[in-house]
């Protein structure tokens, strides 16, 4: 079974807004409703698991319900850090899923992710039971000091960005956080579920990503994905309107 876990937990401070971005609307619809439409209508994804902010579950649910997604099996209250937010979601799932399922951790405000992106998640996760979405860098970077100003810089041919989804067979993930626990590790890792693996010193597995495959951060991100909404949209009417044609003109020459 392939479960995707989705990451609505955190407030978004960077965005401005006086609701939490994931309940912000574009276009008439909250983002994480976007991004649960992705999971909900990838056919290798069995069921979906929301993590979300502590006493949301039944606004969530709310949602899930108005917008007629069927694979919401799971809710998990996120904790006060990331990490912990993470670690509730993988632990509520130990006696509800086996040890050799797929689990791919997914922010709830990085809508723009794509099928071919999910499905070769799961490809490389079962190959190495672990992958974890990158990019290849496309801008030249350097490391900052204390004063934001450098004079040493990095290829980026030797750099990878990464981002989301995490995914991994659930055994793999569960021991991990299992064992920062036991290693008392957790609190002092930049937060993400990479950086508890880096820090066990263990090797992951790369699978696609794409360029505008972002996670909504600041309020440019929010016009930014407003726009791709609005391109995707002439997209569909365009090709809605060349079928149509051809079958007019199809008509035409009987």
């Amino acid at each position: 079974m392939n479960i995707a876990i989705i990451l609505a937990g955190g407030v978004g401070t960077r965005v401005g807004a006086e609701i939490p971005k994931q309940y912000i609307k574009i276009l008439g619809k909250p983002v994480m409703v976007y991004t649960l439409e992705k999971f909900e209508k990838n056919p290798n994804i069995d069921a979906i698991e929301i993590v979300c902010i502590k006493g949301h579950v039944p606004y969530v649910k709310d949602l899930v319900k108005e917008y007629g997604i069927t694979k919401v099996k799971w809710y998990s209250e996120g904790g006060s850090t990331f990490q912990e937010s993470t670690m509730n979601g993988i632990f509520d799932l130990k006696d509800k899923v086996s040890s050799d399922d797929v689990v791919l951790i997914q922010f709830a405000v990085s809508p723009m992710i794509t099928d071919e992106i999910i499905n070769d998640s799961i490809r490389v996760c079962k190959q190495h039971g672990i992958a974890i979405a990158g990019d290849e860098m496309i801008m030249c970077t350097c490391i900052k000091d204390d004063e934001y100003s450098s004079s040493t810089s990095i290829l980026r041919e030797t750099l990878v960005g990464l981002n989301a989804p995490w995914t991994f067979r659930y055994d793999v993930v569960c021991s991990a956080y299992e064992e920062g626990i036991q290693k008392n590790i957790l609190d002092g890792l930049e937060p993400h579920t990479t950086s508890l693996f880096f820090a066990l010193g263990k090797k992951i597995y790369f699978s696609k990503s794409a360029t505008n495959n972002i996670k909504i951060t600041r309020k440019e991100d929010l016009d930014l994905f407003e726009g791709y909404l609005l391109l995707q949209e002439k997209r569909r009417r365009s090709n809605d309107i060349k079928f149509n044609g051809g079958e007019l003109s199809g008509e035409g020459n009987k």
